[in-house]
């Protein structure tokens, strides 16, 4: 087990902040309203979260697109424009194409040095190009092979209202061609079609493991994807037992329990008999693979998704708000790095689907029985779990100024900010996140619910009854309206938990936090002390849960005893 917890350990310190994200994918049959919907966690230390848009246009012969790698900045290259492009907002177009990603890293040697397109640069060009999920795929097949493959191992979410896919994908390395150029420029890839009414994701590892060979429909793959793979040593056998991830990222129990453990917590969730994975997940039992796709006990609702990225494997054995380390106030996140040692032997915090160092999240729909510029990306921004998402619609030609990209950086606060706001208050809740949490996930599951059930169906018949540009301009202004009145609301929130808990105290209410957001918030919200002056009533001091009481006690007991005399 020590030697575990050390692979483990080791594996987890070394991804970096690009492979630090997380996919599910819900299918139209396998969702309560018929959307089909993929999910993403744009989780890094260094990724200021915002709201990136391109708008559509014509392009003349020989206009050029520049590339720059999306995690460093770094120019590439520029690639000639096709004669139209199509108008994007954050990881979904206007026909309602979404393209999320996780990195899995896999063989290093097979990184090209000469690669002039990286994933990010692969999803948002994409993006601009197609306008099904098959013309995603091979319009990022035909990029990477043209231009060369700037990145690690990538895996895909892909889709569109009709279906969704799955796409893995890495480079060849390097080899001189005797002219200064990469004689393997390109990548060896493999998707596939979820099938309609199961789930699926992905989180930071090569998830495709053997694959039909001939069922155009349901798996595309690169010609060489099985040759390569031998000619580099990395299979033996017939390729009917040849497995795309274990020839190119084969799992170990870091990369599982680090990352494929995410997946079978969405599963877990939403789907019965997972249970039987539990000791693969956890990286103990690498034989017992968990499958790619599962199918759900019942229809997922956009909600219920929603919710989904909100997990730190409550209710299972890596639970993080019931050991120690989630301290007095059940807090379950462990600040990096992502191992300690004691004693010499090594340990692990675990990392779940929800995380502090998120940049932004979202949960894209693209929809059934509206037109394709009604799709919906609900987006936020920093930790899931005590974040809102507010919903964005697809043809969307503006951003709200909250989600700016230029409003605020890592380095620069912004008052106007949403990633900033939303961080101001996430991070005073993890200082006592069993009582906070309880009162930010109140705000959030009233804004989601009401935005979901009421808002959206009124502002879906008003946009259809308009003509195309008309319509898009009316999506525009309701996107950016609300977003704009969800910053009102959590600047307000802000303010009511510094009111409450300030100190560590607790001060009594005549309602709930939705009565402070959803009135004039006045001092009359709390008890105060009948004397008429604002000086508050009847202050609770909750201390600390029994768990960390007792471990006090244990480590310090002897010093902090009360002495009856």
């Amino acid at each position: 087990m020590k030697k575990l917890l050390i692979l483990l350990a080791a594996a987890i310190a070394s991804q970096g902040a690009a492979e630090a994200c997380t996919n599910f994918i819900v299918t139209k049959g396998a969702s309560t309203d018929g959307s089909v919907m993929v999910t993403y966690a744009a989780d890094s230390h260094a990724l200021y979260g915002a709201l990136y848009h391109t708008p559509g246009g014509k392009h003349k012969a020989g206009t050029t697109l520049p590339i720059y790698e999306w995690d460093t900045g770094r120019y590439l290259t520029a690639i000639p424009q096709p004669a139209i492009t199509w108008s994007t907002i954050g990881n979904m177009n206007c026909h309602s194409l979404v393209i999320g990603e996780t990195t899995y890293g896999g063989r290093e040697e097979l990184t090209d040095p000469t690669g002039k397109i990286d994933y990010g640069s692969l999803i948002y060009v994409t993006l601009q190009r197609a306008t099904t999920a098959r013309e995603a795929i091979s319009t990022i097949v035909e990029l990477a092979n043209t231009q060369g493959y700037a990145s690690e191992g990538e895996s895909f979410s892909i889709a569109d209202p009709d279906e969704a896919w799955i796409m893995e994908l890495i480079g060849k390395g390097f080899e001189d061609d005797g002219q200064g150029g990469n004689a393997r420029k390109g990548i060896v890839w493999v998707a596939r079609r979820i099938p309609d009414g199961y789930v699926s994701g992905h989180a930071n590892q090569a998830r495709i493991t053997t694959f039909p060979k001939d069922d155009p429909e349901n798996c595309l793959y690169a010609p060489d994807v099985i040759s390569f793979a031998r000619e580099m040593g990395y299979f033996e056998g017939a390729d009917d037992d040849f497995s795309f991830a274990d020839a190119y990222c084969p799992a170990d129990f870091g990369t599982v329990r680090g990352c494929d453990a995410r997946v079978w917590a969405f599963f877990h969730r939403v789907a019965d008999g997972m249970d039987e994975y539990r000791d693969y997940a956890m990286g103990y039992d690498l034989k017992k693979r968990m499958p790619l796709w599962v199918k759900p006990r019942a229809k997922v609702s956009p909600k219920e998704l929603f919710d989904c990225m909100r997990d730190h494997y409550e209710g299972t054995p890596m639970d993080m708000t019931s050991d120690l380390g989630a301290g007095g106030h059940a807090c379950p996140y462990r600040w990096r790095p992502m191992e300690f040692e004691v004693d010499g032997v090594k340990y692990l915090n675990e990392r779940a689907t929800a995380t502090q160092q998120t940049g932004f999240w979202f949960v894209a729909q693209a929809r059934p029985n509206v037109t394709r510029d009604m799709g919906i990306l609900w987006f936020g921004v920093d930790d899931a779990a005590t974040s809102c998402l507010t919903p964005i619609y697809c043809s969307a030609s503006e951003v709200p100024e909250c989600f700016r990209e230029d409003n605020g950086s890592m380095l620069d606060y912004s008052p106007t900010s949403a990633f900033w706001l939303f961080n101001r208050v996430t991070n005073f809740a993890y200082m006592r996140y069993d009582m906070m949490s309880a009162d930010i996930r109140k705000a959030v599951d009233a804004w989601e619910n009401n935005k979901a059930e009421v808002q959206i169906p009124l502002a879906d018949m008003e946009a259809a009854k308009l003509p195309a540009k008309k319509r898009v301009r009316y999506l525009t202004d309701y996107s950016v309206r609300t977003a704009q009145q969800l910053f009102d609301r959590w600047s307000k929130l802000d303010k009511y938990l510094l009111l409450k808990y300030i100190d560590g105290n607790v001060k009594s209410e005549h309602a709930s936090v939705l009565e402070y957001l959803d009135g004039p918030g006045s001092a009359a919200h709390f008890v105060e002390n009948g004397n008429g002056r604002d000086i508050p009533g009847n202050i609770q001091f909750p201390g600390y849960n029994e768990k960390w009481k007792r471990a006090v006690a244990a480590d310090n007991g002897e010093v902090l005893k009360v002495i009856k005399q």
